[in-house]
């Protein structure tokens, strides 16, 4: 299974910022093309893998996160929320300050209610600081974190609890290579 993923993750193109050796992937990057056969099977994935019994609502964070969110709501029939970029100054709006290797950034969290039970999910983990910053403003919020699912797994990222990958990578001046999967 994952065949699609592992495929294009081990062909896509790799490009070199400073001493990092970034990926390009539709999945992660939205470029050069998002297949939809290969977001049916992250989406389909991430079913086979999730507790997805009771859950209100999915979670994910812009921008990268939502082509993701929205397949996997299209086949649940669980609403999506989009922690977003920009504030609204809604009643309850939470802000998430999130930190990654190679970005810092404020994101807002709206649309959550206290015992809202939520799944999380993401395109890539490589060291967890946007999980982290949104599983805070989610706890900070009240909702209840059933589940959280990461497509792409980066290095060895600790989040202090459990989450699933669907598949692992290293990444070097040759290329992707997938080292683990789900399946």
């Amino acid at each position: 299974m994952l065949e699609r993923l592992k495929s294009s993750l081990e062909s896509c193109p790799i490009v070199r910022r400073g001493d990092y050796n970034y990926f390009i992937h539709p999945i992660t990057d939205g470029v050069p093309l998002l297949d939809p056969c290969l977001l049916r099977e992250v989406a389909c994935a991430m079913v086979s893998v999730m507790d997805l019994r009771d859950v209100d609502k999915i979670v994910t964070a812009e921008a990268m996160g939502i082509h993701i969110g929205t397949a996997l709501s299209l086949v649940t029939d669980i609403p999506l929320n989009i922690i977003r970029k920009r504030q609204y100054s809604l009643p309850g709006e939470v802000a998430v300050h999130q930190s990654t290797g190679y970005s810092s950034g404020q994101l807002y969290l709206n649309g959550i209610e206290k015992g809202d039970r939520v799944v999380i999910i993401d395109d890539v983990i490589s060291t967890g600081g946007t999980l982290k910053a949104v599983i805070a403003a989610l706890e900070s919020a009240g909702a209840e974190i059933e589940d959280i699912c990461v497509v792409i797994r980066r290095g060895n990222p600790s989040l202090d609890r459990p989450f699933t990958t669907l598949v692992t990578i290293d990444v070097d001046e040759h290329g992707v290579h997938v080292t683990d999967s789900c399946r």
